[in-house]
């Protein structure tokens, strides 16, 4: 027989206890990455919810990134133009013609990824005699290999050298600017450069820009590009990056983190307090995530409803990236921008004073 119930019961309306998931990253997880690494992600887990992108080209993410580019990102014979590869073509005149005359160039591709976006820059310059080595550094040893093949391909005669390097946590070591006859530092004019709107992925950029000026000399070039435009008044559409290649970094994170898939979802947004575009892994229920590898034992408590960032981009205005520059000790000498003024190439120098 039904029983009726006072409508002041204080019987609570759910009364069973909030599961608790756990997550244990996969084995490859811990291939991938050294135990520096896993502490580095654990640690920006911990105090700002975040699995940093930069991470997320190791291993098969090298092959993610590769095939976004070559799909979405160079160009094509019906007419599709490459942001990067025009502005660089547009900044050749004002770069070659600060070569001094009858000296080469060595240049340093940060970030180089599959060295396309390069590929005819570089190759303007050595039909001039311009290029003394090309020296490609990544975070993502899958990456350079990657450039290496291609670079191989197209500049057989071309020095080539590579290096593992994470801009964000230190300088350019001065060991590559050596020349191999000798022990004496290379002192050839230096461009470096710092392209794919790479700036703006970055979790501290002026980190990154003070790693720039701390392994420049007085004749080398800074050469970056972004997005430019106010991040604030995102449309809320994703293109680009921001859908492509997030799809695929979401994936790759549950895979390696542990997360099933029905457990959380992909949301997008713009975040006021870095004032940048973010891609976050919302979790649907309570997780633990439980590093138990390589003599680490950290169980890290997630609550139901709590965002992880997997991908972000800030824009830049021009007086901000002014102050950015000008905090790291940096000074900007020249820039352009594409046509429809979206994207920016930056030219820059260490500052006099």
């Amino acid at each position: 027989m039904a029983q009726n119930f006072h409508s002041n019961s204080q019987l609570p309306l759910d009364i069973s206890p909030a599961i608790s998931r756990t997550a244990k990253p996969s084995s490859e997880f811990y291939s991938l990455f050294s135990e520096e690494e896993v502490l580095g992600i654990i640690h920006a887990l911990e105090v700002r919810r975040e699995i940093p992108l930069k991470y997320s080209y190791k291993g098969r993410g090298a092959k993610i990134w590769d095939d976004f580019y070559l799909k979405y990102v160079i160009p094509r014979w019906y007419g599709r133009s490459n942001v990067e590869i025009d502005l660089l073509k547009d900044n050749f005149k004002y770069l070659n013609s600060n070569i001094k005359t009858g000296k080469r160039v060595n240049l340093i591709d940060v970030g180089a990824g599959n060295s396309y976006p390069v590929k005819n820059f570089i190759s303007r310059l050595n039909k001039l005699g311009k290029v003394n080595k090309y020296i490609a550094l990544d975070i993502s040893e899958e990456l350079l290999h990657l450039s290496k093949s291609n670079f191989r391909k197209w500049f057989p005669l071309i020095e080539f050298i590579s290096y593992t390097i994470d801009i964000e946590s230190s300088c350019i070591p001065k060991i590559l600017f050596q020349n191999q006859a000798s022990l004496e530092i290379d002192d050839t004019a230096k461009i470096f450069l710092h392209l794919g709107v790479t700036i703006g992925n970055h979790q501290n950029r002026d980190e990154v820009f003070k790693n720039f000026r701390d392994s420049m000399g007085k004749n080398d070039f800074l050469v970056f590009t972004n997005e430019t435009g106010s991040n604030s008044k995102w449309d809320g559409i994703v293109r680009g990056g921001c859908k492509y290649h997030v799809e695929e970094v979401y994936g790759w994170v549950k895979k390696k983190i542990g997360i099933k898939s029905e457990d959380c979802e992909l949301v997008r947004k713009y975040d006021l307090k870095t004032d940048s575009i973010v891609a976050n892994l919302k979790l649907r229920h309570n997780y633990t995530i439980n590093f138990s590898q390589m003599g680490i034992d950290k169980n890290l408590e997630i609550s139901k409803g709590e965002e992880i960032t997997i991908w972000r981009h800030h824009k830049y205005e021009i007086p901000k990236l002014l102050q950015e520059l000008e905090r790291s000790g940096l000074q900007l000498i020249h820039y352009t921008t594409n046509k429809h003024k979206s994207h920016i190439m930056v030219i820059c120098k260490v500052a006099s004073n």
